[in-house]
């Protein structure tokens, strides 16, 4: 009978075509019953999950690995206008998908404060990951071992778009040389 019940909701999942929500729920008699259709005033233990395209609802919403990651592992950035390290720190964590916190400790003194107290220099790119021990420089190989460590999914999936940071916009630019008057 259950292995009846797992084919049955292989078959609803595998048959839904776009996203979809689920609903799982114990009956008064201790029945386990999943249904697309939401579940009885009186069912017990009510578990609602968002299924389909590319494991994303909405198209902004994270991938479920990525959402349980940000969970229990957040990522902050410590970053500035630091040239190519800061550049390819934030390319890495938005090739990857990672949402993060941004802190610029050159316009922020509390982030600034925040960072000396963490590894006792104003030195940026830092990464954190959860509590991990905070990552000095931009490093790919020890930046993908430690989110990899966290659960983060290694690459963002098809079509993601990732949340803008608070600090997009604010990247590193080369400096405009002045355009010679006209006429002189």
């Amino acid at each position: 009978m259950k292995k009846l019940a797992l084919v049955l909701f292989c078959s609803v999942i595998a048959c839904t075509a776009g996203a979809a929500e689920m609903y799982r729920w114990v009956d008064k008699d201790g029945k386990v019953h999943y249904s697309d259709s939401p579940p009885p005033p009186t069912a017990e233990q009510v578990e609602q999950k968002n299924i389909g395209a590319g494991s994303t609802v909405g198209g902004d919403e994270m991938p479920y690995a990525t959402r349980v990651a940000a969970k229990n592992f957040p990522v902050t950035l410590y970053v500035s206008d630091c040239g190519e390290a800061c550049n390819l720190a934030r390319q890495h964590l938005a090739k990857r998908g990672i949402p993060y916190t941004p802190k610029n400790p050159a316009t922020n003194q509390a982030d600034s404060e925040a960072l000396k107290k963490l590894i006792g220099a104003p030195q940026v790119p830092v990464l954190v990951v959860g509590n991990a021990s905070p990552l000095k420089g931009y490093d790919q190989g020890s930046w993908d071992a430690a989110l990899d460590a966290a659960g983060y999914p290694k690459s963002k999936p098809y079509g993601y778009k990732e949340p803008k940071a608070a600090d997009e916009g604010k990247k590193d630019k080369p400096a405009e040389t002045p355009k010679p008057e006209a006429g002189k």
